[in-house]
């Protein structure tokens, strides 16, 4: 008599049972989707390829924004900062003192540096050094403001019509590489020994420096601004404050820090030539009266104060305005 073999079923069932055709295999859990990537060579889908890029560029863009320059030290800035000038300045100090000692020029051309530094002194004794310096300054304030107003319109006129900058581009151009004492005569012809002489020669000078830097700017411009500036309404009026300006900053600026020198160098042209009593005595005065006593100890100390007041100008206001135009760009590091 023939024998039934049976197979073992799992625990619970009868030796008998069959498998039931109902029952299906269990989804496959992460770590043996693991394992199989793992025997399988280690190949990813490419899903899996694109989703890790994607996660590897989103970590770096995410680094790269919160990355923040640390600050260095505020004496270790300013060490930075004042030193390279200071370092020249000795330079300078010291090559002058060996050629006075070696007598390069004789003394009465060429004083020491403790000679100009003495009779700086004996004009701060008298009391009128600081209102040489204030008479020149406030008029090339002055000027230099009126000049901002004139060349900001005109370079926007020329930017933005284009039958206006082909007439007047060409000139604007020919009259920034005009020197300024060119306009001293014609000047003096025209209102006499006055005020209005000294201001005349400024505008001229620094007007066409403001108009063609601000039209460069607006040059630089992206077309996508100003479309965009249209498409919110921003037109006229609104489109040169909102829209037009703030585009052109760093040229405006650029412009402005020109402007500035052409207007200071006008004004001293302008204060050498046009010498009256009722105008009061700036730098330039000061110098023509040093020239005219052949004092040559005051008449490098007038030099030397006329490049202070232009480098303290540049450094105190155009310098913090410019990196700080260029910091709100992104172009300028923190530091």
């Amino acid at each position: 008599m023939a024998s039934t073999e049976t197979t073992p079923g799992p625990a619970g069932s009868t030796p008998g049972d069959a498998p039931d055709a109902t029952d299906t295999p269990a989804a496959p859990t992460s770590a043996d989707t693991a394992g199989a990537t793992t025997a399988g060579g280690g190949a990813d889908r490419p899903a899996d390829r694109d989703g890790t890029d994607l996660a590897g560029l989103e970590a770096g863009l995410d680094a790269l924004e919160s990355t923040v320059a640390a600050r260095q030290p505020w004496l270790r800035t300013l060490a930075s900062k004042a030193l390279p000038p200071l370092i020249a300045v000795v330079i300078v100090l010291v090559l002058w003192q060996l050629a006075y000692h070696f007598e390069v020029k004789p003394h009465y051309l060429l004083p020491s540096p403790v000679d100009v530094a003495r009779s700086l002194q004996e004009k701060w004794l008298e009391g009128t050094l600081l209102g040489y310096v204030w008479t020149s300054l406030s008029r090339g304030a002055l000027g230099f403001l009126a000049s901002v107003v004139l060349g900001t319109v005109l370079g926007l006129i020329v930017a933005r019509v284009k039958a206006v900058r082909a007439a007047i581009g060409p000139i604007l151009s020919g009259l920034q590489s005009l020197p300024s004492v060119a306009w001293v005569p014609a000047a003096i012809i025209w209102f006499g020994l006055s005020d209005a002489t000294i201001y005349a020669v400024v505008l001229l000078g620094a007007v066409p420096s403001i108009a063609n830097g601000l039209v460069a700017g607006v040059d630089q411009i992206s077309p996508l601004y100003l479309r965009a500036g249209r498409t919110i309404g921003a037109t006229g009026v609104a489109g040169v404050r909102h829209v037009l300006l703030p585009a052109a900053l760093p040229g405006y600026i650029a412009g402005l820090k020109q402007g500035w020198a052409f207007s200071w160098r006008s004004l001293m042209a302008a204060e050498l030539i046009v010498n009256a009593p009722d105008l009061g005595t700036g730098l330039g005065q000061l110098l023509e009266q040093g020239r005219e006593f052949q004092d040559m100890p005051w008449v490098l100390s007038a030099i030397l104060l006329i490049l202070i007041v232009g480098i303290g100008i540049e450094l105190l206001v155009f310098a913090p305005l410019e990196r700080r135009v260029l910091r709100s760009r992104g172009l300028l590091v923190k530091s």
